[in-house]
């Protein structure tokens, strides 16, 4: 009896081919095997064992382990497991800039995106003593990398991504914000603009707002000097005040970029470093390029989806539901076996494996919300839907935290783990009793377990599922996905969700089917809001707004994001700068975030 292949779409098997398949392998089980026993080499006990669960946790596309992970593991490649990668502190001066330049190269060639904290290059204008010469200013660095960016992966059906992060009280922000109005520059940049409490509350006074840079040995100037805690600095550092401008004029610049571009984002940098297991010891600054690992300097993320759609029973029934003991077996597994990737996969650089190895960082997270949704008659945009969703990530937080604390049992805690400073962070403050004890009597394996991770191009993999907490986009649509020769194909798509019900009989659309457009842009934060609370990373997430949105309901969107504890914001609003990845196959086509951001 033939076995009825897994990949029901032409898109499907088109990014199987060009970006998961190794040589040899015929369908995608190929691909689950090869991975499952990469994966499962490094279990001291049984590894076969291990193997065959791990190949049945992937196994219908139950558990989507992060793409380089499908991509690499077992291979033989000399290339990373790990997704992304924010890179190490960049000095002040050429030869570092130009080292962490190199670093950057070396870790795209093995497969990994990257992020940056640029705040340490000090601004356009200013002058280096020693000598003489005139500061160029971080933006024109990142010209450099975004062209080493393309140099390095030119071809093949692989975007390079990355991401630039910038203090709102450096003095260069402005520049920083308004780069992206030339469509033409850092095409391979994501940006972000690291927005302080502090800055929020002189918004909302409409209070000054000083741009600042810390004060060096070979500077000499003029000016008042402040103390700010400063990239890459454990204590406050003199920093002296270059000029002022009205903090609330800086905010709807940002906005306003943001409303014509769909760029920069912001970070809420206090909520994530107030949030973070390690707080005692990172101030966390950037990300990985979509947004839902916050990293120290050569930090990774080692991500995987577990797929709701997978987990739903008797979908489109009455008596639909969630399963969600099963769903809690399969993050146990699934923090296993990324724990595992830690030890299996290689490192671009050294202090990238021994960032990894002392704090083993794992980002399990979820995908296909809106279809499961869909399957189970809930509407995105309601109150028993976030309900579901919050339930559903507790539920994974819970089963996660008690699997890693079994494996340091087993395997050992994270050689970083301080039991006190762990449990004194505002996200392990939140965990229930028994699993606060079970960590201070056993520790942990893992220092951060979660996150929601875009999960696009896995998702088109398992037949064009919603990706990660996105909304459907559209119940039909045209992708656009890069070929092995580095041009575009164009596939027309269905949602997973409307194509099982038509195929289980139904007509129309599934009456719980809701699309990106017809949502009412607040549903897409309260829904982020729902499951913030219980990811101690963050989430990638894009508000898809109308080309008609007045500004005013744009910039509350992000005094909203604030207000509930995001750690993030990003509000896409179509405009003429950026190019449409997904559209719709009638003449309106509606643009919506590029998916391809993330580097799977």
């Amino acid at each position: 009896m033939t076995t009825p292949d897994p990949l029901t779409t032409e898109i499907s098997r088109h990014v199987w081919q060009t970006k998961y398949r190794a040589a040899g392998e015929t369908d995608i089980t190929d691909t689950w095997r090869r991975v499952a026993m990469a994966i499962a080499a490094t279990e001291p006990g049984d590894p076969a064992l291990w193997a065959e669960r791990f190949y049945h946790l992937q196994a219908d596309f139950r558990f989507l382990p992060g793409g380089r992970i499908l991509a690499g593991a077992g291979t033989g490649h000399r290339v990373t497991l790990f997704n992304c990668f924010v890179m190490g502190e960049i000095a002040d001066d050429l030869e570092h800039i130009f080292e962490g330049l190199k670093e950057g190269a070396l870790t795209m060639q093995h497969g990994g995106g990257v992020g940056y904290d640029f705040s340490t290059l000090r601004p356009a204008g200013t002058v280096a003593q020693a000598t003489g010469s005139i500061a160029s200013g971080p933006v024109s660095f990142m010209h450099i990398w975004d062209a080493m960016c393309a140099t390095m992966l030119s071809t093949g059906a692989r975007r390079g991504a990355m991401m630039a992060t910038l203090r709102c009280d450096h003095p260069d922000i402005e520049i920083f914000v308004d780069i992206k109005r030339d469509p033409a520059v850092l095409r391979h940049f994501n940006l972000s603009v690291q927005v302080s409490d502090a800055f929020m509350a002189a918004v909302e006074g409409n209070r000054d707002w000083p741009l600042v840079f810390p004060v060096h040995d070979d500077e000499t100037g003029d000016g008042p000097v402040v103390e700010r805690r400063w990239t890459g600095s454990a204590a406050p550092v003199p920093c002296r005040v270059l000029r002022t401008v009205k903090a609330r004029e800086l905010w709807q610049r940002i906005l306003r970029a943001a409303y014509d571009t769909a760029e920069p984002g912001v970070l809420f940098v206090d909520q994530i470093n107030r949030e973070n297991n390690l707080h005692d010891r990172e101030m966390l600054t950037a990300t990985n390029p979509c947004g839902e690992i916050p990293l120290p300097p050569y930090g990774a993320c080692d991500l995987g989806s577990l797929n709701l759609t997978a987990f739903v029973a008797s979908p489109f029934a009455a008596d639909a539901r969630l399963d969600l003991d099963a769903l809690a077996d399969s993050a146990r597994l699934a923090v296993r076996f990324l724990d595992d990737v830690v030890d299996v996969s290689r490192y671009p650089l050294p202090a990238q494996a021994e960032q990894a190895h002392r704090t083993r960082r794992l980002g399990l997270g979820i995908t296909g919300l809106a279809d499961a949704l869909v399957m189970l008659g809930l509407d995105y945009d309601s109150a028993a839907a976030r309900t579901l969703a919050t339930h559903t990530m507790q539920t994974l937080r819970d089963a996660a935290y008690r699997a890693s604390i079994e494996l340091a049992r087993e395997k050992g805690a994270f050689p970083a783990f301080s039991r006190e400073a762990f449990l004194d962070s505002g996200f392990a403050a939140r965990l229930p009793d028994d699993i606060r004890d079970a960590i201070a009597a056993h520790g942990i394996r893992n220092s951060h377990l979660l996150a929601i991770a875009p999960a696009g191009t896995i998702s088109l993999l398992a037949n064009n599922l919603s990706s990660g907490i996105e909304p459907i986009f559209a119940a039909e649509a045209e992708r656009r996905v890069l070929a092995t020769d580095g041009r575009y194909r164009t596939h027309r798509v269905d949602d997973h969700a409307c194509r099982l019900w038509r195929l289980q009989g139904g007509s129309g659309l599934p009456p719980a089917t809701v699309e990106a457009r017809q949502l009412d842009p607040l549903a897409h934060l309260q829904m982020q809001a729902a499951l913030q609370p219980f990811v101690d990373n963050a989430i990638s997430k894009t508000i898809n707004v109308a080309a008609d949105m007045p500004f005013e309901s744009f910039e509350a969107l992000y005094w909203q994001a604030h207000a509930l504890g995001l750690k993030g914001c990003t509000v896409f609003r179509p405009n003429p700068v950026t190019g449409a990845i997904l559209s719709e196959p009638a003449s309106e086509r509606v643009q919506c975030c590029s998916i391809e951001r993330e580097a799977d």
